[in-house]
């Protein structure tokens, strides 16, 4: 059975992205974080500092131990100004740093992973939202991380997505897809 870790970027509470992760994943064995519950530093870029980056005083070392424990990442996102949320940003930001990180191979690891994208927004989404499934498909892509699918929810008020007929339809066919893993 593959271990599922959503990674929630949302930063309200109860959101139509959490809403709508809830429904696909219903029944479905796995472990959420809202990563709006931890501390992540914002990075400073030393990709190309001979000594690479300076630790960091944060939670990201948590989540991304997370990572590293399961098979299938969830990245659930809201759409905030046509682009992923910013504590989405932030930890997917971190990750340049895991890249130098000595005492894992972080992108080996990824390529042994797979993932999928929730996002929900309220200014037509099915299109205006592609943009940012296309961002998911290259970070998956340089990461080396297969790539399974996504989902978009309409929705702009808490509890809009629930009303979005179609989310909710491919909410109940990805939930069957995720019982088989």
């Amino acid at each position: 059975m593959a271990k599922i870790l959503v990674l929630n970027g949302s930063s309200r509470e109860n959101g139509n992205t959490e809403q709508l992760t809830d429904v696909m994943l219903e029944g479905v064995s796995c472990t959420r974080i809202n990563i709006r519950d931890f501390l992540i530093q914002p990075i400073v870029d030393k990709r190309h500092d001979p000594a690479g980056f300076t630790k960091v005083d944060d939670d990201y070392d948590r989540i991304i131990e997370l990572v590293r424990q399961h098979d299938v990442l969830v990245f659930a996102t809201p759409i905030y100004w046509y682009g992923m949320s910013g504590h989405m940003k932030q930890f997917i930001d971190r990750w340049s740093q895991s890249l130098r990180d000595t005492r894992f191979s972080f992108k080996e690891e990824m390529k042994k992973k797979k993932g999928f994208v929730v996002i929900c927004g309220g200014d037509d989404p099915y299109i205006k939202g592609l943009p940012l499934i296309q961002q998911f498909q290259y970070i998956f892509q340089f990461m080396g991380l297969e790539y399974i699918g996504y989902m978009i929810g309409e929705g702009n008020a808490p509890g809009d997505v629930l009303r979005d007929e179609r989310a909710i339809g491919q909410a109940k066919y990805w939930n069957q897809f995720f019982r088989s893993l």
